[in-house]
């Protein structure tokens, strides 16, 4: 996973509900300034919210980092899950939906890498984890207004409807 960093990042330190919150808003800030539509900024949101859920359960304290990255083509939000908790000893089973350690669905980190468009996990044992993920936006997309997808569309799923 390689890009350019295009904005400074935004650390949120993690080891409270409260804390959680904090990273979901400041998620969805960002990729609402990105531009994402709202399906997107709710996947984000989500996927932060699990990370750090993730932290406050299983390490105590860590970190969320978001940044604005783009790599020429596209732009987009990463998060970061850092931790120096006890790490995950088996990381093919921590990613296997239904898996838990802690008496929950086992639905966050796969859920993370289904809402996400890039997933990346670095584990070690006694050590830690690192979570990396990223959602892409095009560089020159923008939403459509009513009018263009009329334009665009409307003949060809509407007839009758003139633009």
């Amino acid at each position: 996973m390689k890009a350019a960093l295009i904005e400074s990042e935004t650390r949120v330190s993690i080891d409270s509900d409260t804390d959680i919150v904090a990273a979901r808003q400041n998620g969805r800030e960002l990729a609402g300034w990105c531009g994402f539509p709202a399906t997107d900024l709710a996947l984000v949101s989500t996927a932060i919210s699990e990370l750090a859920r993730n932290i406050v359960s299983h390490a105590a304290r860590g970190e969320i980092i978001l940044r604005l990255v783009d790599d020429g083509y596209k732009r987009g939000v990463e998060v970061r899950a850092a931790d120096t908790g006890p790490g995950i000893p088996d990381l093919a089973l921590a990613m296997r939906d239904g898996f838990s350690t802690s008496g929950s669905l086992g639905l966050g980190l796969p859920g993370v890498r289904r809402l996400m468009d890039e997933f990346e996990i670095i584990s070690e044992f006694g050590r830690g984890t690192l979570v990396t993920a990223r959602k892409w936006m095009w560089a020159r997309w923008r939403p459509l207004e009513l009018d263009d997808w009329l334009g665009r569309f409307g003949r060809a799923w509407a007839p009758g409807i003139s633009a």
